[in-house]
C-alpha cells in the first residue's frame, strides 16, 4: 500500500474534503491527500473514457456521447470520489468491489430516477401543451394530465426506493418497466422506426434486465 506523505495530516481520518476535491476534479482528492498515484491512475482511465466519449461523439452523434457519459463517466465520477473517501484509497478496482457489495450501483440509479424525476417535471411545466404518446395516442384533458404526471411521480417514488434498497421499489420499478415496453412496442407498430424511440427501447431493455440481474440487493442487508 502507498504511503501518504506530509501532505496527508491536512485530511484525518475523516476523508470527506478528500471525496469533495475529487468530487470537483477527479484525483484532485487523492493527490493533495498524498497519494501521486492513484491520483495518476484516476486521470488516465479519465482521459480514455474521454476520448471514447469523443469518439462516439463523431461516429453517432451528441446524443450517443452524451449517453454514454451518463452511463459510464458520471458513475466513474462518482467511483473515484467513492474512492478518495476511503482513509486509505484502495484504488479504483477495489473501491468499484466495495461499492458492488454494499449495493451503490442501485442507489446510484435512484439517484438518476430522482433526477429524471425533476427533469419530467420540469418539461410538464415548461410545455404545458405537450401531450405524452400512450398506446398510439395522446390523451388530452385530465386523462393527458394524469398521463404526464406518472412519469415524474413513480420516477420519484422509485428514485427513494433505490436509495433506500426496498422491497417495494423493485416491484414498482418491474411494474413500471413492463407499462413501458409494452407501450414502446405498441408505439413502434403505430409509428415504426424512430431513433430516439429504439434508444429508448434498448435502453430500458438492458436498464431492467440489470436492475433484476442485483434484485438480490433489495433484500434486507446485515451489516458486519
Amino acid at each position: 500500500m502507498q504511503q501518504p506523505d506530509s501532505s496527508a495530516t491536512l485530511f484525518p481520518e475523516s476523508s470527506i474534503k478528500g471525496a469533495i476535491l475529487s468530487s470537483l476534479v477527479p484525483g484532485l482528492g487523492q493527490g493533495v491527500r498524498g497519494y501521486p498515484l492513484h491520483a495518476a491512475r484516476v486521470l488516465a482511465t479519465g482521459g480514455v473514457l474521454g476520448i471514447i466519449t469523443w469518439g462516439l461523439s463523431h461516429l453517432g452523434g451528441t446524443g450517443a456521447g452524451f449517453f454514454f457519459a451518463l452511463l459510464i463517466i458520471v458513475p466513474w465520477w462518482c467511483l473515484q470520489a467513492y474512492e478518495a473517501s476511503f482513509p486509505n484509497p484502495p484504488g479504483q478496482v477495489e473501491a468499484l468491489k466495495t461499492a458492488w457489495r454494499r449495493a451503490h450501483d442501485i442507489r446510484y440509479l435512484g439517484g438518476l430516477f430522482l433526477f429524471t424525476a425533476f427533469t419530467d417535471l420540469y418539461i410538464i411545466l415548461a410545455n404545458p401543451e405537450y401531450s405524452l404518446t400512450l398506446f398510439c395516442s395522446k390523451p388530452e384533458g385530465v386523462p393527458g394530465l394524469l398521463a404526464k404526471a406518472q412519469s415524474p411521480t413513480l420516477h420519484l417514488a422509485i428514485g427513494y426506493g433505490f436509495l433506500k434498497l426496498r422491497p417495494w421499489a423493485l416491484l414498482v420499478y418491474m411494474a413500471y418497466a413492463g407499462f413501458g415496453l409494452c407501450n414502446a412496442v405498441a408505439n413502434y407498430a403505430c409509428f415504426g422506426y424512430g431513433r430516439i424511440r429504439t434508444v429508448f427501447f434498448l435502453s430500458l431493455v438492458a436498464f431492467t434486465l440489470y436492475v433484476f440481474w442485483r434484485r438480490s440487493c433489495f433484500q434486507p442487508i446485515t451489516r458486519k
